[in-house]
């Protein structure tokens, strides 16, 4: 079910060589919306990252709890 779509590739020159060796559509962008969405996922991953390496020795009570706490705390702020 991939024949309306239309892959987003940066300057990997082996990712639109395979896919146009397959026959699907693709578009080459290397700057703009495509890097700032990376930028956010990168950020996400490096933080998801960071809080397994805190939190890889202690009890899943601990870690749940201490989640639970930055829920409450982020939620109740005023911006």
């Amino acid at each position: 079910q991939l024949d309306n779509v239309e892959f987003l590739v940066d300057d990997a020159d082996y990712l639109g060589s395979v896919l146009a060796e397959d026959g699907y559509r693709f578009q080459v962008i290397q700057h703009g919306n495509r890097n700032a969405i990376e930028r956010v996922f990168w950020e996400i991953e490096r933080r998801t990252s960071s809080f397994a390496d805190s939190f890889s020795n202690v009890a899943l009570e601990t870690a749940q709890n201490w989640l639970e706490a930055v829920a409450v705390y982020h939620n109740s702020r005023q911006t």
